[in-house]
C-alpha cells in the first residue's frame, strides 16, 4: 500500500500547483475600467432592448391591429398561426447570436480604446463615431432578411395577402428597432465619443445630425402608426372588417402612436437638448467671468460643432485676456485699457494737470558690487513690488522703470479728483513701507505737479504712452535731494497747494531752493513725523475728501544748491 500511494499524491500536488499558477495569473490581469464595462454592456443592452421593442411592435400589429385575410377553415387558420409563431420565435434564436457576434467585431476598437485610453487612432475614431450608425445598419439588414424570409414563407405555404401582411409588419418592427438602436447607442456612447472628439474637433465626419434625428423620431412616433392606419384602410376595402374589430384596431393604433411618439420624441429631443444645455451652462459661467469654462464634446454632428465652437471661443477669450493682462503689466492697466478701447492710436498727446512721483534707489553701484546678480534682482523686485502696490492703491500707475528708479503718474490717462493728494499720500506710505519691508535699501522719493503733455511718443512702428514736462524733471531732482533728508521724501510747494486738506495737513512747507538744472526756485515740503504707533502708521491711508484747500505760501529767499 505504501508503494502505490505516492503516484496519486504526486498527481494531486501537480494539479494543485497548476490551479494556483492559473489563479496567480488572474491576479495580474488588469481590471476593466468603468468605461470599458459600459461599452461592453451597451451593445448587449441596446441590441436586446431595441429588438424586443421591435418584436413587440410586430406581435401587436400582426395579432391585434392588422386583421388577417380570409383563410377559410378555423383549423387551417390555427395551423397558419402556429407556423407563423414558430417562424417568429425561431428567427431571433438564429439571428440574435449572429448580430451580437458581428456587433462585437464592429465594436472591438471601441473596447480597446476604453481599456487602453490614450490618443485614438483612425480605426478607433471611426468605430466610436460611426458605431451607432453601423450597428443600426447591421440590425436593419438582419430585420430586412427576416421580413423577406417570413414573407416568402407565407407566400409559398399560404397566400400572397398574408405574406404582404407579415412583410409589412416586419418592416414596421425594423423601423422601430433601428430608431431605438441609433438613439440609445448614441446616448450611451457619449463618454467614448468625448475621448475621441477631445483630440480632434468634429469637422470632417458626416453623421446624422439634428434633421436626421428628428426624422427618425417622426418615423417611429408618427409614420409607423399612420402606415398601420393606411394598411387597415386598404384591408377594409379588400375584405369587409366588422365594426368592433375595426374600432379596436383604430384604438390600438392611436394608443401606439401616442405612447411611442412621446417616448421617441423625448429621446430625440434629449439627444439635441443635452449638448445645447451644456453650452448654455458654459456661457453662463463665461458671463460670470469664469474663463475656465469648457464643454465636453461628445457629438460629431452640428451639435458637436456647436460644442467645439464654444470651446474655441472660450480659448480665444482666454488668450485675449492673457494678452490683456500681460499688456497691462507692461504698460499699466490704465494705458492698456486706453489702447484697447480707444480705437486707432495716434502719435501725440494732450495737456493734462498731473502729479508725478519719482522713486530712486540710493547706492545702486555699491549694491551691484557687493551682491550677486540674482540677489540684486531679488532686492529690486521686492523694492519695486512695494512701490507698485502703494502707487496703485492711491490711484496712480507706474509709467516706467528706469534701472533702479520708478516714475509714477497720477491724473493721466485716468483723471483723478485729487491727483496731488494721491501722489503725496503714496510718497508717505512708500517711505514707511520700504523702511519696514526692504530695510537694507536706501532711497529717495520726490513729488511734483503741474502741466505735462500726456500721450503716445515714438514712431508708428514702436511707441509708448508717457508724460513729458517740467514736473517730471522736478520730481527726479527732488528724489535725488531727498536721499540727504531724514524722511527720504520731498515734495514741491505746488503739489501741496493743489492737494486736499486731508492730505496737505500731513506736510510742512520749508525753504525754497534752486534745483540742479532748473532756473526757478522750488519750495520744499516734507511729511510731518508720524505721532502714532508704528502699526497704525502702516495701515492704508484714507482717501482724501472732495473739499479743496490751498495752503498759502510765505515768501522766502531762494538758496541755490549745486
Amino acid at each position: 500500500m505504501t508503494e502505490r500511494n505516492p503516484t496519486p499524491r504526486r498527481l494531486g500536488a501537480r494539479i494543485e500547483a497548476r490551479i494556483e499558477a492559473r489563479l496567480g495569473g488572474l491576479e495580474d490581469l488588469p481590471l476593466p475600467t468603468p468605461l470599458e464595462l459600459r461599452v461592453r454592456w451597451v451593445l448587449l443592452a441596446v441590441v436586446v432592448i431595441a429588438n424586443v421593442g421591435g418584436a413587440l411592435v410586430v406581435l401587436s400589429f400582426a395579432t391585434f391591429v392588422v386583421p388577417d385575410p380570409p383563410l377559410g377553415d378555423p383549423a387551417y387558420v390555427e395551423h397558419v398561426h402556429r407556423v407563423n409563431a414558430i417562424a417568429f420565435f425561431s428567427y431571433p434564436v438564429v439571428a440574435g447570436p449572429v448580430a451580437l457576434w458581428l456587433g462585437l467585431r464592429l465594436w472591438r476598437p471601441v473596447v480597446r480604446l476604453a481599456r487602453e485610453g490614450g490618443v485614438p487612432d483612425r480605426e478607433q475614431r471611426g468605430a466610436v463615431l460611426l458605431g451607432p450608425l453601423r450597428l443600426t445598419l447591421l440590425l436593419g439588414v438582419m430585420w430586412a432578411v427576416g421580413a423577406a424570409g417570413w414573407a416568402v414563407l407565407d407566400a409559398t405555404l399560404f397566400t400572397a395577402r398574408l405574406a404582404v401582411k407579415t412583410g409589412l409588419t416586419c418592416l414596421l418592427g425594423a423601423m422601430t428597432t433601428c430608431t431605438l438602436v441609433y438613439l440609445m447607442s448614441e446616448r450611451l456612447l457619449r463618454p467614448a465619443a468625448a475621448l475621441v472628439l477631445a483630440t480632434q474637433p468634429p469637422r470632417r465626419i458626416r453623421l446624422p445630425g439634428i434633421t436626421a434625428r428628428v426624422m427618425l423620431a417622426w418615423a417611429l412616433g408618427t409614420a409607423i402608426p399612420v402606415v398601420g392606419v393606411v394598411g387597415v384602410g386598404i384591408a377594409a376595402l379588400v375584405t369587409p372588417i366588422p365594426g368592433g374589430q375595426l374600432a379596436f384596431t383604430m384604438i390600438g393604433l392611436g394608443g401606439i402612436a401616442l405612447l411611442a411618439g412621446a417616448v421617441i420624441t423625448y429621446l430625440a429631443t434629449r439627444a439635441i437638448a443635452d449638448p445645447i444645455k451644456t453650452v448654455r451652462t458654459g456661457m453662463a459661467r463665461v458671463a460670470r467671468g469664469d474663463l475656465a469654462a469648457e464643454t465636453e464634446v461628445y457629438d460629431a454632428s452640428e451639435v458637436g460643432q456647436l460644442q467645439a465652437g464654444f470651446n474655441d471661443m472660450v480659448a480665444g477669450l482666454r488668450r485675449s485676456e492673457r494678452l490683456r493682462d500681460l499688456f497691462g503689466r507692461h504698460v499699466g492697466e490704465e494705458v492698456a485699457d486706453l489702447a484697447l478701447e480707444g480705437g486707432d492710436i495716434e502719435l501725440g498727446g494732450e495737456t493734462r494737470e498731473v502729479a508725478v512721483l519719482f522713486v530712486d534707489l540710493a547706492g545702486s553701484t555699491r549694491l551691484a558690487e557687493t551682491r550677486t546678480p540674482d540677489q540684486v534682482v531679488a532686492l529690486l523686485n521686492a523694492f519695486f513690488g512695494v512701490v507698485v502696490a502703494v502707487v496703485a492703491r492711491h490711484g496712480g500707475w507706474i509709467n516706467k522703470f528706469e534701472g533702479d528708479a520708478a516714475l509714477a503718474i497720477f491724473g493721466a490717462p485716468t483723471a483723478l479728483e485729487d491727483s496731488a493728494g494721491g501722489a503725496l499720500g503714496a510718497a508717505r506710505e512708500t517711505a514707511l513701507r520700504l523702511r519696514a519691508g526692504v530695510a537694507e535699501l536706501d532711497f529717495g522719493v520726490g513729488v511734483s505737479a503741474g502741466e505735462v503733455v500726456a500721450g503716445y511718443i515714438g514712431a508708428e512702428q514702436r511707441f509708448e504712452y508717457t508724460v513729458i514736462g517740467d514736473p517730471v524733471n522736478e520730481a527726479a531732482r527732488l528724489s535725488d535731494m531727498a536721499k540727504t533728508f531724514d524722511g527720504r521724501v520731498l515734495a514741491s510747494g505746488t503739489v501741496l497747494e493743489a492737494a486736499h486738506l486731508a492730505e496737505a495737513q500731513h506736510w510742512d512747507l520749508g525753504r525754497s531752493v534752486t534745483l540742479r538744472g532748473r532756473r526757478g526756485p522750488t519750495r520744499l515740503a516734507t511729511p510731518r513725523p508720524p505721532a502714532v504707533p508704528d502699526r497704525e502708521r502702516r495701515r492704508l491711508l484714507p482717501r482724501p475728501p472732495r473739499v479743496l484747500r490751498r495752503r498759502p505760501t510765505a515768501p522766502e529767499d531762494p538758496q541755490t544748491l549745486g
